[in-house]
């Protein structure tokens, strides 16, 4: 009895949280994978990443590349590029976003005037898809294989208005393969990510 409350506890939440998706009947499969992988991220207590992080402020442009840790509300951070910085790591549990190793912090300020940084970019994606509001999802024809697109955005405002995040998982693993985050219909986060592994 246990088991079968955790697993539906997800899945009723889930569907209160999914509109239309396109409401067409060819957007079904990608509605139901896109609900089925919601749950899964809702039942995850760990993972593991390996990201390259693109964070465009506009006038500066920095590229990343990171190994990720998430164990419950923790998540571990480590860069591994730039060179100069690789070894830095960032802890981040509830409020707390620092990026530090010893007494050194890295600090390349908010994207969006409130807490989205490069490194709290995972979290947030990973956010989206347990519990953001689904404006639309379709399965995509990439260049080597197809993924499902889910586009995350406030149901209270247009498109291309606040903040939107859009992610792209493999239909067959459900892992994580990219995710992008806009402010304003500026693209201000990329991320393309490999290893990713869902613990039990």
């Amino acid at each position: 009895m246990r088991k079968s409350k955790k697993f539906f506890a997800p899945m009723i939440l889930s569907l209160l949280l999914l509109p239309s998706c396109g409401g067409m009947e060819e957007q079904n499969q990608a509605e139901e994978l896109a609900l089925t992988i919601r749950g899964e991220y809702l039942a995850m207590d760990s993972l593991s990443a390996s990201m390259d992080v693109t964070a465009d402020y506009g006038a500066r442009v920095y590229d990343f590349a990171l190994t990720a840790a998430v164990s419950g509300e923790e998540t571990v951070l480590t860069l591994t590029k730039p060179e100069w910085a690789a070894g830095l790591t960032a802890r981040i549990t509830g409020e707390e976003d620092k990026l530090e190793y010893d007494s050194l912090i890295l600090e390349t300020g908010p994207l969006d005037g409130e807490d989205l940084s490069p490194m709290s970019a995972l979290p947030q994606l990973l956010e989206a898809a347990r519990s953001g509001y689904m404006a639309g999802c379709s399965l995509e024809e990439g260049e080597q294989r197809t993924l499902l697109q889910v586009r995350y955005a406030d149901p209270d405002q247009a498109p291309g208005e606040g903040r939107e995040t859009t992610l792209w998982f493999d239909p067959d693993t459900h892992a994580l393969v990219e995710g992008e985050i806009s402010v304003d219909g500026l693209r201000v986060i990329r991320c393309a990510i490999s290893e990713f592994t869902i613990g039990s």
